[in-house]
């Protein structure tokens, strides 16, 4: 470069390190952009967004022109530095060789490591603004990058490898979707996040396990007193009740309760009135997923379904609420001593009900209670002992101690959970 003013060589290279650094800043930040935030930009209008989804659309082509420029500036950054050396020392093969690190050194810090961490970091603001600047380079060079990628296709496809079209969009799992909202704290407020961790798991959840166990179906026997039929309807604070004859599995119908609340509080009540009243019921087998049982009671007006084995025995009730409870959270509304009132107390340890739902327990309580067998913790503290336990029985599931507190009729009716991290052998 005879002629040339040193000041204007080193220039030069100042001036390809900078564009080095420009393209590699470009790739990395284009390649790690959120394709999502990008289109959600796009959708409201926004050109550097589009520009850049349609960049990512065309992988290939982006990358191609990025490398192409990359590589040209790096080849041409090292000639300079040759150059430069051979002008000032000669050919001295030892100040090439240290012209020759020298220039390695200056590429890796301030060409490549450098802005690929700054691309990497900001890669959402950086994508929208370097669109702008790729689009017209891409159609600059168009016509050398298709050429370059004639050469890469027909080696892919010497490998026998195929890239996938749109293999550059993300495709997330149902589970990697969940994990994408649980780790979106920053973002999505906590009741928000709750509900759509909920709605991931509809997926795998029964009406099995949302339903009233069948002990605790609040019913009408039509071979009760006529005044216990009555006391039963004005106490009642379900708007419909299963009505069944002398034992609960024998159902006969489903009461909508205030059809027959005024006659039975101004007596002019009987059980024969009360049977033209019911509707026939609807039976649901305990395997219906909840989310297909949501839609069977939207598109036929339904409210409330009798969960029943293979062998058409009773198990259970499941309502409308019982599902949107599981979805949205328990309504505050609800009887006391609910998974909403379940929370441990400062000693680690908490009074549960026998009854009490697995999941809610789990929910409540941020246990890992097995689920796959029992639904309630009476059910498996039973299937766990092989036996219905004395009151002080003290037992260990898992990582999760319990002691038995109180049992009535045959069933555990109230126990004591203790913290992990607090219990004791």
């Amino acid at each position: 470069m005879d002629g040339v003013p040193l000041s204007a060589q080193f220039a030069t290279l100042a001036a390809l390190l900078v564009c080095s650094a420009f393209f590699s800043l470009t790739e990395t930040a284009m390649m790690a952009s959120n394709r999502y935030r990008l289109r959600h930009m796009a959708a409201k209008g926004h050109r550097g967004a589009m520009l850049a989804l349609e960049l990512l659309g065309q992988t290939d082509k982006m990358l191609g022109v990025i490398l192409l420029g990359n590589n040209l500036v790096n080849a041409g950054a090292a000639t300079l530095v040759s150059l430069i050396t051979i002008e000032l020392f000669g050919e001295d093969k030892v100040a090439l060789g240290v012209g020759t690190l020298l220039i390695t050194f200056l590429i890796l810090v301030f060409s490549e490591i450098t802005p690929k961490i700054i691309g990497a970091t900001h890669a959402d603001r950086l994508a929208v603004l370097l669109g702008y600047l790729v689009w017209p380079l891409l159609r600059l060079a168009y016509p050398i990058v298709w050429f370059i990628n004639l050469f890469a296709s027909g080696l892919l496809r010497l490998m026998r490898l195929k890239p996938e079209a749109g293999a550059g969009s993300p495709h997330l799992s149902a589970e990697e979707l969940r994990s994408v909202v649980l780790e979106s704290s920053h973002f999505i407020p906590a009741p928000h996040r709750a509900i759509l961790v909920n709605l991931f798991d509809l997926e795998h959840v029964t009406v099995a396990d949302i339903m009233t166990p069948r002990g605790e179906i609040e019913g009408i026997d039509l071979e009760d007193a006529v005044e216990d039929i009555r006391s039963r309807l004005a106490t009642s604070f379900h708007s419909r009740l299963p009505v069944y004859a002398g034992e609960p599995g024998n159902i006969v119908g489903m009461l909508q309760v205030r059809r027959l609340i005024g006659g039975a509080l101004e007596g002019d009540f009987d059980v024969e009135a009360l049977r033209e009243q019911l509707s026939e019921p609807y039976f649901v087998p305990a395997s219906t997923p909840i989310y297909t049982q949501l839609q069977f009671f939207r598109d036929n007006r339904q409210r409330t379904g009798l969960v029943v084995d293979e062998y058409g025995e009773l198990l259970g009730l499941v309502t409308l609420e019982d599902i949107i409870e599981e979805i949205v959270g328990k309504f505050t509304t609800g009887m006391p001593g609910g998974p909403s009132s379940i929370a441990w107390l400062d000693d680690g340890s908490t009074l549960v009900d026998g009854s009490q739902h697995l999941r809610e327990i789990n929910r409540a309580l941020n246990l890992a209670l097995p689920t796959d067998g029992p639904k309630t913790l009476n059910g498996l503290i039973v299937e766990h002992l092989q036996d219905i336990p004395e009151v002080g029985v003290g037992l260990r599931i898992g990582e999760v101690g319990m002691e038995i507190v109180q049992t009535q009729d045959r069933r555990i009716k109230t126990v004591r959970i203790r913290r992990p991290d607090s219990s004791t052998d």
